[in-house]
């Protein structure tokens, strides 16, 4: 099974990810990692540090002249922020010691409070700093990887935003793999030019206004076999893994898979996907086909075949340019408003880029349980045997 942990803080020395479960043979160049990681980095709204941290990233280890061995691949990507400033040198220090300056005004919306109330800690930034959504970088290092690995069945994940704040894609197209430059070429990674520039308008609102905004971003994975995940335990329902994964992004509150919560007001005779026999698919063989994506490519908790369709809601911001969010001092107990660190207007473009990690991560991990296999070729060869079969 593919696993994977992350491990660093937002102003440490570097982020670092060890993914395990890897077939041996799996092509793989850092350069094939940093770009996913500079895809990351896209968006209308970002904050400088976008512009200037550079995701420096070293193999440690699992991988051997551009292939993959079997063992763990490692991944270190150092915090170019840490180098540039003595400041976290001493503030971020593993020595013993202390800070000269702990944050005691908590922020509303992160994770601040909670996590001092339940480890003990009298600083936030013994929280934040690890719950900050720089975090998701290494993630992504580890979702390059499970992208390469798709590809070697055929399989393309992608994304883009269908919303921003009250600005929404009305058009219903959706990108293919091969519009994916086009994407990320568009300054908030729509797909619909109008609504992209309503998004934009929205962004500029917010900014001039020192607010933030959040928006709903929509995966799409092509060519995903039949048969990932399980109706038998409940634990191994393709969609459930989904909606964990997804879920667990920093400032994602809500997901569905395909038209989840429209179908909620619909008759049954409208929410559901009809299924025909396409003679002409699969070269000629036949294949099975539904006539809408409705249920967005699951069914009893196992993907289907079809177009799979899985929607984010990330919530605006916390921390904003012009703090107004009213809190309290953990020390004096007096009322204060939230303090601010370097922060975004809007960073859905780039939770669309860290949704599609997490997919990928699922659908790679289901993909290994399903065909199992110690190098690609063998892991390639099953799943092949396994298509041979469905017709």
């Amino acid at each position: 099974m593919l696993r994977y942990l992350t491990a660093g803080e937002s102003h440490g020395q570097a982020l670092v990810v060890i993914v395990e479960g890897l077939p041996a043979g799996l092509r793989v160049t850092v350069e094939d990692i940093q770009a996913e990681m500079a895809r990351r980095r896209l968006g209308y709204g970002r904050g400088p540090r976008q512009r200037f941290e550079e995701d420096e990233l070293t193999l440690v280890g699992g991988v051997r002249h551009g292939r993959t061995l079997g063992s763990p691949v490692a991944i270190e990507i150092k915090n170019s922020e840490w180098f540039r400033s003595d400041k976290w040198h001493e503030e971020m220090s593993p020595a013993p010691g202390a800070t000269a300056a702990p944050l005691h005004q908590v922020r509303p919306g992160h994770a601040d409070l909670v996590g001092m109330q339940k480890y003990g800690f009298d600083d936030a930034r013994d929280v934040l700093e690890r719950a900050s959504a720089r975090e998701t970088a290494a993630r992504v290092a580890a979702g390059a990887l499970a992208k390469l690995l798709l590809a070697e069945l055929g399989v393309s994940v992608l994304s883009h935003v269908v919303q921003m704040g009250s600005a929404r894609s009305t058009s219903g197209a959706r990108p293919a793999p091969a519009d994916l430059a086009a994407v990320d070429a568009d300054e908030v990674r729509c797909f619909d030019p109008a609504a992209s520039a309503a998004m934009i308008e929205q962004i500029k609102a917010a900014a001039k206004d020192g607010d933030s905004l959040g928006g709903i971003v929509e995966v799409l994975g092509y060519g995903v076999p039949v048969g990932l995940g399980s109706h038998v335990h409940w634990d191994r329902k393709i969609d459930a893994a989904l909606a964990q994964a997804v879920m667990s992004i920093q400032a994602i509150k809500g997901v569905e898979i395909g038209d989840g919560f429209e179908m909620a007001g619909q008759r049954g005779s409208a929410a559901h996907d009809g299924i025909v026999w396409d003679e002409a698919a699969n070269g000629g063989a036949g294949d099975y086909r539904r006539l809408t994506t409705h249920a967005g490519g699951t069914e009893g908790g196992m993907t289907t075949g079809e177009l799979l369709v899985v929607r984010a809601a990330m919530k605006p911001i916390a921390t904003l340019n012009r703090p107004t969010l009213q809190t309290v001092d953990v020390v004096t107990k007096e009322a204060t408003v939230s303090f601010k660190e370097r922060t975004d207007v809007t960073a859905v473009p780039a939770a669309g880029v860290v949704a599609e990690t997490m997919v990928a991560l699922v659908l790679a991990a289901e993909a290994q349980r399903k065909f199992g296999g110690d190098s690609v070729a063998e892991f390639v060869r099953n799943a092949q045997g396994f298509r041979a079969t469905l017709p």
